[in-house]
């Protein structure tokens, strides 16, 4: 029979941080957990760091590592693998709070299809920048956190996963889709969940790119303004400047 809930965790070439990430999940005051970690063919320490914690999470862990199509389609791995009711998927560079689950499976109601979120702590070299306490009411405007999301196992069944059409939106793009469905339900827990380390993809100009074609194709940008945006992310590609968009 399987968990209540699973933690998805996708890497590749991550020794460096994916120990605190596992610890995290380990030490969570809710036990019932299936761990899935989707490794992308690390050549690094990776795989020898997830095997260490074989004893200490025993028929829990489930763990596959082979090459794949990006970081979504290592989640669509994943949740194909999931048996939990819940699933909640952490970064290989981040790390929960110690009840965030138990907070999640508080906040669970009867409902078939529902989407947790709750508060997500953006760190940068171990140091506190911000918390995000975003409504789902504007998805338009911006991302709620995602790492800080649980998603109920039907919804993925039902509604379908991470479209491998985005390099580094496909979660934005399933929030928004998700969003114009009316079985599905948004409750926000009033919780610190998951510390968020900024930087990685989500800070270069490929995200940047990403991101405004997905504003194009969901109306929020005009196509004028989508090729503006693409001209300047491109400007700033080549000079390096990666995180211009986040000042």
């Amino acid at each position: 029979m399987g968990k209540n809930v699973t933690i998805i965790t996708v890497c590749y070439n991550s020794s460096l941080t994916i120990r605190q990430t596992i610890e995290s999940v380990l030490h969570q005051t809710y036990q019932d957990i299936e761990y899935v970690i989707v490794d992308g063919g690390s050549e690094d320490e990776t795989l020898s760091i997830i095997k260490e914690y074989q004893p200490a999470f025993g028929e829990r862990l489930k763990f596959v590592s082979e090459p794949d199509q990006g970081i979504y389609d290592a989640m669509n791995k994943g949740i194909r693998l999931a048996t939990g009711k819940l699933i909640g998927i952490l970064n290989s560079d981040d790390f929960y709070e110690h009840a965030a689950v138990e907070h999640m499976i508080d906040a669970m109601t009867d409902e078939k299809y529902q989407i947790l979120y709750g508060f997500v702590r953006y760190m940068k070299a171990g140091i506190e920048c911000s918390i995000d306490r975003r409504s789902h009411k504007f998805l338009r405007e911006g991302m709620i956190s995602h790492p800080a999301c649980f998603v109920t196992k039907a919804v993925y069944d039902d509604f379908g996963t991470y479209d491998l059409r985005y390099i580094s939106a496909a979660d934005y793009d399933f929030m928004l889709r998700m969003s114009q469905i009316d079985e599905v339900r948004f409750y926000p827990v009033d919780h610190l969940i998951t510390n968020f380390s900024l930087g990685g993809m989500s800070a270069t100009a490929a995200a940047w790119l990403d991101l405004q074609k997905l504003r194009r194709d969901y109306g929020m940008i005009s196509n004028k303004e989508y090729k503006k945006q693409i001209f300047k992310g491109r400007v700033c590609e080549i000079c390096n400047k990666y995180t211009f968009w986040k000042k």
